[in-house]
């Protein structure tokens, strides 16, 4: 029974050293009951938040599937028997210990394998622990040689290796298992670590030995999008790849896996699917309000990445599934209209600028400028106190600088917005230091040409706004865009979220000539509170593009500020077929064309594109981008787009994020996205 190929198999046992202290973090936190998680563990590192949801979402999966196992029925034409959990690479989970403390052990039992290693290492932390001992005991003595690590009455730790699934099935007969009674079995983050031929092999054994049994899966998904390549990378550098993955790319050939391996039902949800479906909203409301919170874009991408399975045997003996069946599938939309060509500068004079959070202005016709942001400065990640400087000549063609503003102190604020002004300045507004903490103040930043500012780069210059201009509001994630009142300028700013607002639906109107707030008449309809939706001038007034609601619930709705002759009026736009729900995108208005650009989408299993919605029709469409000619994966949220009309052209600039507990990728070099297929009669 012992693993072959040690360094692998420690590689693995790696993962649930990690994997274990982020249980302990996530109870020592709130997000879980589970006061046995820091006894099995040695050590109590603080996770990041993005960290503790991830593991939350994981957590509650498992726990609503064994609790309905446990609390459901009599198989079908089955008596009653005693019933069995079997989790397979159980790692030190505290699972047996937090459902006998509850009491919800009676008549059943269970039993965990892992690599001996890693059971023994387990079975001492349980004797050395008063608590966890005195649940799982009183201890009995295992026969010489056997598997058994710790045998209690209605617990069994066992040694073993999963890829050798005749030694397992013997060492669990041994230890008193029942093929015929009714059994879960658990394999959490278990299969990808095994490679795709013996990983068969356990789920077509485990189908054929199991009379009356409930297969519970959790693990990745997607690879081959740019959140699933920085994934399996990671992984890759751990030493511990996962398998499989290219076979089964999504859920739907997730089920159809478990199918063709002789399971008799499958039903499978990916983790936003169970969040929304499955964990009430009270609840989800609960665990929103635990911790600060700003990685939405990596929390749905992460949840997009990770599924959860239930399987059951063939045949009227098999527990209930304990998942429902998946969702009704909304009208399906048409095939893309086409491909958008996006190529990297990646000759080393146009990087970056690599950091994502930011925000890009063009100022004057081939200077395009970048301030704030997370990214790389000085060998390091961190708030971004340089701007970023894109320079067009006739050739080479775009080069870049990081500049340092002159003048007051930038302090690297995220999820702000930067409006140009005719006189080559923009406008910083709104933003924030840290999710609790919004960024104070307007600010001016110019920027003057060389041959105004002396020799060599442009220079930049931060200057504070006059007091009358500071926003009384606080917000990050919001839109800003110019409108027109008649023949007076403003700049419309709206939505967004503060330290106390999960997103709000309030707006303003900033006075450009004079910068001071006007107060101007708004009817109509308002629109749901949101956050991370885009805002483009159109017509004098502004068209409000998704975004992210109070629930966190991303939107598909497109609404219009209208001018009306005594101020504005909010409009709903009937756009068909409606657009997929996103945020975190860019938007430009092209040819009468609103493109929404990227961002983050749950209710698809591909990738954002760019959509093209019609302004003249309201009819939309979708446009894949082709990132044939970028070698690196394009993450397009949190990113910043140029439109370059003449060019035909957008110019993608940063993006990325913190990918779960992957590592942060940057988007390392400007992209240009060709949009000549958008123009009429092309």
């Amino acid at each position: 029974m012992g693993p072959r190929g040690r360094g692998r198999s420690g590689a693995v046992q790696s993962t649930n050293d990690s994997s274990s202290l982020s249980k302990s973090s996530l109870a020592a936190h709130g997000y879980v009951r589970d006061p046995f998680a820091a006894l099995l563990v040695a050590g109590a590192p603080r996770r990041a938040p993005l960290i503790h949801r991830g593991y939350y979402v994981r957590a509650r999966a498992v726990r609503h599937c064994v609790r309905a196992f446990l609390e459901g029925g009599p198989a079908a034409g089955g008596a009653a028997r005693p019933r069995q959990i079997l989790s397979l690479g159980a790692g030190f989970d505290s699972l047996y210990f937090r459902l006998k403390a509850a009491g919800r052990l009676a008549g059943a039992a269970v039993w965990e394998v892992d690599f001996p290693e890693v059971a023994e290492r387990k079975a001492a932390r349980i004797r050395a622990t008063p608590e966890l001992a005195a649940l799982a005991g009183p201890e009995r003595a295992a026969a010489p040689g056997a598997a058994l690590r710790f045998v209690g009455p209605d617990y069994r730790l066992l040694g073993g290796d999963l890829r050798e699934p005749e030694a397992l099935r013997r060492a669990l007969e041994e230890s008193g298992l029942e093929p015929a009674a009714p059994t879960l079995l658990l394999a959490e983050a278990v299969l990808p670590y095994l490679e795709a031929r013996r990983a068969a092999a356990l789920v077509a054994w485990a189908a054929r030995h199991f009379a009356s049994a409930v297969l519970v899966v959790y693990e990745q998904v997607g690879p081959h999008d740019p959140f699933g390549r920085v994934m399996r990378s990671h992984f890759e550098r751990l030493g511990s790849p996962l398998h499989g993955l290219a076979r089964f790319p999504d859920v739907a050939a997730q089920r159809r896996r478990f199918l063709a391996a002789g399971w008799g039902a499958c039903r499978a949800l990916d983790m936003n699917q169970f969040y929304r479906r499955l964990v009430p909203a009270p609840e989800r409301r609960r665990v929103e309000a635990l911790e600060p919170f700003d990685e939405f874009e990596e929390w749905h991408l992460k949840c997009a990445h990770y599924f959860v399975l239930a399987a059951a045997s063939a045949g009227g003996r098999a527990p209930a599934l304990p998942l429902p069946p998946p969702p009704p599938e909304a009208s399906p939309r048409p095939p893309p209209a086409g491909a958008l060509a996006a190529r990297a500068s990646g000759d080393g004079r146009a990087a970056g600028p690599k950091r994502f959070g930011h925000a890009s202005a063009l100022l004057r016709p081939g200077l395009v400028l970048s301030a704030g942001g997370f990214g790389e400065q000085d060998g390091r990640h961190a708030r971004v106190t340089a701007c970023h400087l894109l320079t067009r000549h006739a050739a080479p063609g775009w080069q870049a600088s990081q500049v340092p503003a002159a003048g007051a102190r930038w302090d690297g604020r995220l999820f702000h917005t930067l409006t140009p002004f005719s006189d080559g300045r923009a406008l910083v507004l709104g933003g924030r230091l840290s999710p609790t903490t919004p960024a104070p103040g307007l600010y001016w930043l110019s920027c003057l040409p060389p041959e105004e500012g002396g020799p060599g780069a442009p220079k930049l210059t931060l200057a504070a706004v006059g007091p009358g201009a500071q926003l009384p509001w606080p917000r990050w994630r919001h839109s800003a865009a110019q409108v027109l009142c008649g023949p007076q300028r403003y700049v419309f700013v709206y939505g967004g979220r503060s330290g106390k607002d999960p997103a709000l639906g309030d707006w303003h109107f900033l006075h450009m000539d004079t910068m001071t707030w006007a107060a101007l008449p708004v009817a109509g309809p308002a629109p749901d509170a949101r956050h991370s939706h885009s805002a483009c001038s159109w017509k004098g007034g502004a068209l409000v593009a998704g975004g992210l609601s109070i629930s966190e619930e991303p939107l598909g709705s497109v609404h219009f500020l209208k001018p009306v002759s005594d101020g504005f009026c909010w409009e709903t736009l009937e756009v068909q077929p409606r657009i997929t729900p996103r945020y975190s995108h860019t938007a430009h208005i092209f040819d009468e064309k609103l493109l929404l650009v990227g961002g983050v989408w749950i209710h698809s299993p591909s990738v954002p594109g760019v959509t093209v919605i019609d302004l003249t029709t309201g009819l939309s469409s979708e446009y894949h981008i082709d990132t044939t000619h970028v070698p690196w994966p394009l993450m397009l949220h949190n990113h910043t787009s140029i439109l370059l009309p003449e060019e035909q052209q957008l110019l993608l600039l940063g993006g990325g994020g913190n990918c779960f507990s992957f590592g942060t990728h940057f988007n390392p070099h400007p992209v240009t996205l060709d949009i000549t297929p958008l123009r009429s009669g092309q």
